[in-house]
């Protein structure tokens, strides 16, 4: 299927590494010109160079930290200028799985917080900042990422997640009429670069194998498969693309079929 999405241009919020960094590199294979950001700029600048010797596309890096409304706005700006204008947003930077993550007891009401501020509010402000140009252009694409613990307990930090679902939807309602799409998906458990090290130190501490963690990780998935990066940005790509102009205000789950819950 060919996409046609060569000449866009896209605004990646924390792209250096994970999916962030995965959709960055399927978007350049499309031919898409980018700016990405992350707060390391000696990271995110990596990620650029990687990208530009491999496809020959355009890409614009620099640090910002979306918990700042000025730094979110200078760098939309930036991004349009060192592009010459922007079609697709793909709200990506957080921190993987939330900051509070263990029971009530040791649950730290300034992590949630900062939490909120950099994975809804963040990508409010991303969104905000781009909305002008993109309506003006009268076509637009802003995907965000989510998490799948929106749709199950057990992690405090997860309402981020379920907020995110409101504000896509919200977003869709209002700028739809303007030829902006907007949808949201839901990795759940996901393989990216940091993966290796993380489980060859859970199969230390537990004394077991890496392909037990493995197993047990993927257990409680459909397809019994761990989900790669490379997969979420397809499907990024994907809602990047005309071929999906039917589709806005959804959420999409991506995480191998986890969980017995249906959802309408």
């Amino acid at each position: 299927m060919e996409l046609d999405l060569k000449g866009k241009k896209a605004i990646i919020t924390g792209a250096s590494r994970g999916i962030g960094k995965a959709i960055a590199f399927e978007f350049a294979s499309e031919g898409m010109d980018l700016a990405i950001c992350s707060r390391s700029l000696d990271a995110v600048q990596k990620t650029a160079n990687e990208i530009t010797q491999t496809w020959p596309v355009k890409v614009f890096a620099c640090q910002a930290d979306t918990r700042n409304t000025e730094e979110t706005n200078s760098f939309v700006n930036q991004s349009i200028s060192a592009l010459n204008g922007i079609n697709i947003l793909v709200n990506n930077a957080a921190a993987p799985g939330g900051l509070v993550m263990g029971p009530l007891q040791t649950a730290d009401p300034e992590e949630l917080l900062d939490d909120i501020n950099t994975k809804v509010v963040g990508y409010l402000r991303a969104s905000k900042a781009i909305a002008p140009h993109l309506i003006e252009s009268g076509w637009g694409r802003i995907i965000n990422i989510g998490g799948l613990a929106a749709r199950s307990g057990g992690a405090i930090s997860g309402m981020r997640n379920l907020a995110l679902i409101h504000l896509t939807k919200t977003l869709s309602l209002e700028l739809a009429p303007n030829g902006i799409n907007v949808n949201i998906i839901h990795p759940g458990i996901t393989k990216t670069e940091r993966s290796d090290p993380m489980y060859e130190e859970q199969a230390k501490k537990q004394g077991i194998s890496v392909k037990k963690i493995i197993l047990n990780a993927t257990s409680g998935l459909d397809t019994r498969l761990m989900p790669d990066a490379t997969d979420i940005a397809n499907l990024a790509t994907f809602l990047a693309s005309e071929k999906a102009n039917a589709i806005t205000g959804e959420s999409i789950a991506a995480g191998g079929g986890v969980g017995s819950g249906i959802f309408i």
